[in-house]
């Protein structure tokens, strides 16, 4: 399939997908005239690193993911394991912690300006006349 074609199937841009490539993130079969040839199987990779991506995380973190080094894997629960992936999760929920925090944080001060401001706006000063 050309990269129109899998752009289309996926939502992702063509310029994503070379910058997949360039990262390594995916291999692409080449034609003879050097366009890129993508396989079928390639929309599930596509697809995955879209969402890792919508999850913060960094195209190095995805490739890691995608290709955890074969000393670190474990089997574990007839599961394979990566440390190295853990550590990315965990690093991960730790930032979104702290965002989520900062959100929370941030939603308190505003609701209190927003209160004060609805209390202040029905305030009318009076003209030192009226005193």
């Amino acid at each position: 399939m050309k990269i129109s074609q899998i752009a289309k199937m996926t939502g992702t841009s063509p310029r994503s997908l070379r910058h997949y490539e360039k990262k390594g993130l995916i291999t692409v079969s080449r034609r003879d005239n050097n366009y890129r040839e993508f396989d079928d199987s390639i929309i599930e990779t596509i697809n995955t690193i879209q969402l890792y991506l919508n999850l913060g995380l960094t195209t190095d973190q995805i490739k890691d993911i995608l290709y955890c080094p074969e000393n670190l894997m474990y089997e574990k629960k007839e599961k394979e394991y990566c440390e190295a992936l853990l550590q990315i999760y965990e690093t991960k929920l730790n930032e979104v912690v702290r965002q989520k925090k900062a959100l929370d944080e941030a939603q308190v001060r505003l609701e209190k300006q927003i209160n004060l401001m609805k209390e202040n706006r029905n305030y009318v000063p009076m003209e030192e006349d009226e005193q």
